[in-house]
């Protein structure tokens, strides 16, 4: 879409350039022809090269019109489109690209402001980071209040989902040998539902288990961290759980606690709900960027109507907003689910520039 309008642009000035050439063409020949005696008639009698001038005159026009105005719009073009695939780069989190000089005409000068707003929110996101890192040192003083108030959340998630499903199947085997004095068929229904409630819990359950871990890596790095929980996960779940985590700089441990808890979130939905096979995780850090994904392969979901209204994709996002990240989640129903974390590290696009 953005591509075709930019394309419109060349073509408009094109012709618009025609228009003018033609007009400047009558021009001249009412000019040519006035006070002639044969007036707009001369036109028709004279011929360059044997060729009327009536048909030489609207084909020169059109040719100067249609070059003139090419070689304008594509100029313009070209520098339009180093404003959009610099806009797309800051739309993707990469705040380290700058705008290359574009003349000092309005083009130039918008090219110049973005750059400088481009510094200011780099510089903005420098300092969120660092205030995300002065939080993790001082977190260990109110972790008992955290702990506590995440006992409250686990026990109400125990509440509202495996008690209630326990006690479903509690009313469905009490119910049982009624059943088969009276209808022995349903009795199979009736286990089936009762093996099916009995699942639905298990991963619940395996989901909160998983929250009962540390909320923070606790001395190790991100890498060493994610490693250890998904080495725990695929020795205890059925699911096939791959990763890649490719070596890391430095990373501020505020970030990395954010990650690993955002780690912990997307798995834990993944198992609640997802009903996957395979789970696979990749992190790496490319062009002053920690990327994130997390892939599965369960039911999906329309996120369109899901997103608003899920807490845990929207704590997810809120941890991310935090760290100045971006996050993408895209799924398909039947398909599957993308989880993908995009956050700028400030202090990595520095020491590059350093360096150069």
């Amino acid at each position: 879409m953005r591509k075709s309008k930019l394309v419109s642009i060349q073509w408009q000035l094109i012709r618009n350039s025609i228009s003018i050439s033609i007009l400047t063409g009558i021009f001249f020949v009412f000019i040519l022809t006035f006070g002639q005696e044969l007036g707009f008639a001369l036109v028709f009698d004279k011929r360059i090269v044997g060729i009327p001038m009536l048909i030489i005159l609207p084909i020169i026009c059109i040719l100067v019109g249609a070059i003139y105005g090419y070689v304008l719009g594509n100029k313009l073009k070209k520098r339009l489109d180093v404003l959009l695939h610099g806009t797309v780069q800051i739309e993707r989190g990469n705040f380290s690209y700058r705008f290359p000089t574009l003349g000092e005409d309005e083009v130039g000068l918008i090219s110049s402001q973005l750059n400088g707003m481009i510094s200011r929110v780099e510089e903005q996101i420098g300092s969120l980071q660092r205030l995300s890192t002065e939080r993790a040192e001082w977190q260990e003083t109110i972790k008992q209040t955290a702990i506590g108030e995440e006992r409250q959340r686990l026990a109400r998630d125990l509440h509202d989902a495996v008690s209630q499903q326990l006690f479903a199947i509690s009313m469905m085997t009490a119910a049982l040998p009624h059943t088969l004095e009276k209808n022995k068929d349903k009795v199979f229904s009736q286990i089936e539902a009762i093996e099916k409630m009995a699942q639905t819990a298990q991963s619940e359950m395996r989901a909160l288990l998983l929250h009962l871990r540390p909320a923070h890596l606790e001395g190790k790095n991100l890498k060493t961290g994610i490693e250890d929980l998904l080495q725990e996960l695929k020795h205890k779940h059925r699911q096939s759980i791959e990763w890649k985590i490719e070596p890391l700089s430095n990373i501020p441990k505020g970030i990395e606690d954010h990650m690993f808890r955002l780690v912990q979130e997307a798995v834990s939905n993944i198992l609640r709900h997802a009903k996957a096979e395979r789970i696979e995780l990749q992190l790496r850090e490319m062009r002053g960027q920690l990327r994130l994904k997390i892939i599965d392969n369960g039911i999906g979901f329309d996120t369109a109507t899901q997103k608003s209204s899920s807490y845990g994709l929207q704590m997810m996002k809120e941890r991310v907003n935090e760290i100045g990240g971006v996050l993408e989640i895209i799924s398909v129903p039947g398909k599957g689910t993308q989880v993908e974390a995009k956050v700028p590290l400030v202090h990595a696009v520095k020491e590059e520039k350093k360096h150069d």
